[in-house]
């Protein structure tokens, strides 16, 4: 089906023969010379729109993925300009990173012009689609007057403290060989390639994203019915705010505390034991003061965990591993010493990589308990009510609360099963017989005035690590020298240029290959002048990716990455739309930069995005396209066969842009035989432009301005399949009255025409420019204002009741919308079919629902 020849493409000579192939020939030269969607031009009055597509990865020619989502934003900002706005449409590319670095290693070849090759490639492809883009402004991340800005704007972080480097464990691809974000880590493996991520110590760059976390977390209520509630979600789930405490307890043989967060400090008279990530710092710290045979012991045990994945460390189903590494903590409301374990099922970038463990009341830790024997202390008592009269707690000989007489039977220690729920204090000196919540409040007072512990949050977002050992990235503009550290380029001397490849070992070894590049790397100290070297690692694409939609702005300007008064103009995005794919990542990096780039004065907003449009994916045959699946529909090939509009035109009447598109499902020949009806019709038309439209056949006119009231509030619905199918409508009902009405010269027919070419601009621009044309007017259709319907013609005169007798239909009467129940049964009754339908049979009952139904029933 996909690829059926529509029956309708015919030689371009024939004037009455809808040709796709002889329209964008003609109209695209055209739309060249008039530049008809150039943003912002002097004198341009006119409110303004920011509409923005997700810009795509040159990986190849453009997929069925891209004709989906760039029809979807097209529709958007075509309708924009049609409602009056100076729209702001513009077009660039994500031109670095690891995949155009891999597919020319496999190459061997130069990523650049790979990358530039596939983007001549998709701009071709682009150009053919028509997306109504401002080519002015087009951009490539890869672009040394592009990544020039990425180094400007880290070196204000870096002045801020919010980029900063450390040592630390990290996520390394052993495949790719470099690091990777804790977002760009799928499941245990790298997003990119698929293999298992492994831990490796490095020094690395960060950006400070956890000092913006609340923010990022509450502001997404300004969000709330502009972006996918799924989308929220997704973007609440990973900075996970988690309310608690930071309790400080003190080690023995060591002159400082180390701070453990808890959600729960009101259990902290249930702590039996503490443990510690194993490939952190404060582990191989105290291993290190511990016996010989406890630091052998701890060395074995990091090298096993440091093949793990983050994964497999999580997992509740696993058998809990660990080693005690003599030492011991004192526990700052009782004083008992916990014996400190170091086990793998702690990270060491949760919170300060260290836990109290309290297994009587945390799964984690009882199954950890159970498995070496450690004590288990009750300290909820989860059968108390938590409301009404506070149970009076019987004391042993010694003062100490005993369990209820039941208790002994649901112990941990003995069920296996760990007691999460609610419930009253117990064998917890000043706490015992508070609730949750009033025992959280008074033991953090308790700590706040002991000096040890304050109230904290933690988070589930982590910094984020944006150094990469690859080649195809934007270099750091940091120097590093032996007498002056870290010393950051002039900003004069921006951009520190990427060094051609010719020369190097662009293959994954674990070290940055522009190392290697000695003539660039090795410079002298802009403080001191001494000898020193570049940063040899490069950014993670992220950093450009999340700043790109204020480039737009200002793309062509070599002093400045954007100019504040543009980004008071245009920014933030009115309507971005992408896939769901970037929900996570690209979104919360470029809320966090939007947010830093607010504080330093750049900026007057800190949401970037205010409403947000995914898509669904193009599937085949009910599943995800792939060459080896051999169920792939390539892009170029409907082009070729149904023509640009037809593809739009079946993309969006496929279904909500959300839903996933089986291309199985749909008919791209049925489309272009809905554009050639169309087109035909504006050929017919023979009355003048200028007629008086109020003439006009009134049927025909209630269709056509029913249509221009419902589609607005379609569109900014998203509901483009709605529209399609109502404009479908509108040309079946223009034909009817060309062919069974008043003709081809009626003035309706006109309107009607005129209409259809202004809707299908929105969705199939050759077919409507050339309507438009046929019709008598200059191009270009695109920027015709909406015209606005007629509130009399809205007004419904007559609606049709069906009749109905013993449940099959008899009669259908036009009668007013506003007629009376029993004058509407009368009029049934009194119709000569009813009448002869019903004969001598008794009428048992009669159902009316005015003014569209009457249901006669007889007696048989």
């Amino acid at each position: 089906m996909a690829h059926e020849h529509d029956t309708t493409h015919q030689q371009s000579g024939d004037a009455d023969q809808y040709d796709f192939a002889a329209i964008q020939e003609k109209w695209l030269p055209r739309w060249d010379e008039l530049d008809p969607f150039r943003a912002g031009r002097p004198g341009d009055t006119r409110p303004r729109k920011y509409v923005l597509d997700m810009f795509p990865y040159p990986s190849g020619d453009l997929h069925m993925g891209h004709a989906e989502a760039f029809g979807y934003g097209d529709t958007v900002a075509r309708y924009w300009r049609q409602q009056g706005f100076d729209v702001l449409h513009p077009i660039g590319w994500d031109s670095f990173g690891l995949p155009a670095e891999n597919a020319a290693i496999k190459r061997g070849i130069d990523p650049k012009p790979w990358t530039y090759d596939n983007i001549a490639q998709q701009k071709a492809s682009f150009r053919l689609y028509a997306p109504s883009f401002d080519w002015s402004r087009e951009l490539h991340t890869s672009d040394p007057e592009y990544y020039k800005w990425n180094q400007w704007l880290f070196l204000k972080l870096y002045e801020q403290g919010i980029a900063y480097r450390k040592d630390g464990q990290v996520n390394w691809c052993p495949n790719d060989q470099t690091v990777l974000a804790n977002e760009q880590v799928i499941d245990g493996h790298c997003e990119r390639c698929g293999f298992e991520v492994t831990k490796k110590s490095l020094t690395q760059w960060y950006f400070r994203v956890t000092d913006y976390a609340d923010r990022l977390l509450d502001d997404l209520n300004q969000l709330e019915g502009r972006w996918p509630s799924k989308v929220l979600a997704m973007q609440r789930n990973w900075i996970g705010r988690s309310t608690g405490a930071d309790v400080e307890f003190e080690i023995e043989g060591r002159e400082e505390r180390i701070s453990v967060f808890t959600t729960r400090p009101d259990t902290l008279f249930g702590a039996t034991f503490m443990v510690v990530a194993p490939d952190s710092a404060l582990a191989a710290e105290l291993a290190a003061g511990a016996s010989p045979e406890v630091q052998e012991r701890f060395e074995t045990y990091l090298h096993e965990v440091q093949s793990e994945t983050e994964i497999d460390r999580l997992s509740a189903e696993r058998p809990k591993t660990g080693v005690f590494l003599g030492r011991y903590a004192i526990n700052p409301v009782n004083g008992e010493r916990l014996p400190i374990w170091a086990a793998d099922y702690v990270l060491a970038d949760y919170g300060h990589g260290a836990i109290m463990a309290v297994p009587a009341h945390d799964q984690r830790d009882l199954d950890f308990a159970r498995a070496f024997d450690l004590p288990v202390r009750v300290v909820v008592d989860t059968n108390a009510p938590i409301t009404g009269a506070i149970p009076v707690i019987p004391l042993d000989e010694h003062g100490v609360p005993m369990l209820p007489d039941e208790a002994p039977s649901e112990n941990p220690a003995d069920t296996g099963e760990a007691l999460a729920g609610d419930g009253r204090m117990i064998n917890s000196g000043p706490l015992d017989g508070l609730s949750k919540r009033n025992a959280i409040r008074k033991v953090i007072d308790l700590l706040e005035q002991r000096g040890v512990g304050r109230a904290s949050k933690n988070y589930r977002v982590r910094d984020w690590l944006i150094s990469r050992q690859r080649y195809w990235g934007t270099p750091f503009p940091i120097i590093h020298c032996a007498q002056c550290g870290e010393v950051p380029v002039p900003e004069d001397q921006l951009p520190v240029r990427l060094p051609d490849a010719e020369g190097l070992d662009l293959r994954p070894k674990g070290t940055s290959p522009l190392g290697a590049a000695d003539d660039w790397a090795n410079v002298a100290c802009p403080n001191c002048g001494g000898d020193a070297r570049r940063d040899t690692d490069t950014m993670d694409t992220f950093v450009d990716s999340s700043w790109y939609f204020l480039r737009f702005l200002n793309a062509n300007d070599d002093d400045r990455a954007f100019d504040p008064a543009e980004a008071e103009k245009w920014a933030p995005v009115d309507q971005y739309v992408g896939g769901v794919e970037h929900a996570i990542l690209h979104l919360l990096y470029s809320r966090f930069l939007t947010k830093v780039l607010f504080d330093l004065g750049y900026l007057s907003f800190t949401e970037p995005f205010t409403s947000l449009l995914n898509q669904g994916m193009v599937i085949m045959d009910g599943s995800k396209m792939s060459k080896s699946k051999g169920n792939l529909v390539e892009f170029a090939g409907e082009l070729r066969d149904h023509g640009t509009d037809a593809l739009r035109v079946t993309l969006a009447f496929a279904g909500p842009p959300e839903d996933d598109i089986d291309w199985a499902d749909v008919s791209p020949v049925g489309s272009a035989k809905f554009l050639a009806r169309a087109w035909r019709i504006s050929g017919e038309v023979t009355s003048p432009t200028d007629v008086e439209w109020k003439s006009g056949d009134r049927a025909l006119r209630r269709v056509t301005h029913r249509f221009l009231a419902d589609a607005p509030g379609l569109v900014e619905a998203f509901k483009f399949n709605v529209v399609v199918a109502r404009l479908m409508e509108l040309v079946n009902a223009t034909r009817k009255t060309i062919d069974s009405g008043p003709g081809a010269g009626d003035a309706a027919v006109r309107e009607a025409a005129e209409v259809t070419a202004m809707a299908l601009n929105l969705f199939a621009p050759y077919t409507a420019e050339d309507m438009w044309e046929r019709l008598g007017y200059e191009p270009t259709v695109a920027l015709v204002h909406w015209r606005k319907a007629d509130p009399s013609l809205l007004v419904e005169e007559s609606v049709t009741a069906v009749v109905q007798v013993d449940g099959k239909v008899r009669d259908r009467l036009e009668v007013s919308p506003k007629i009376a129940t029993d004058e509407l049964e009368k009029l049934a009754r009194a119709s000569a079919a009813v009448q002869r339908s019903v004969g001598d049979r008794e009428i048992a009952n009669v159902i009316v629902r005015a003014p569209k139904l009457v249901n006669i029933a007889t007696k048989r």
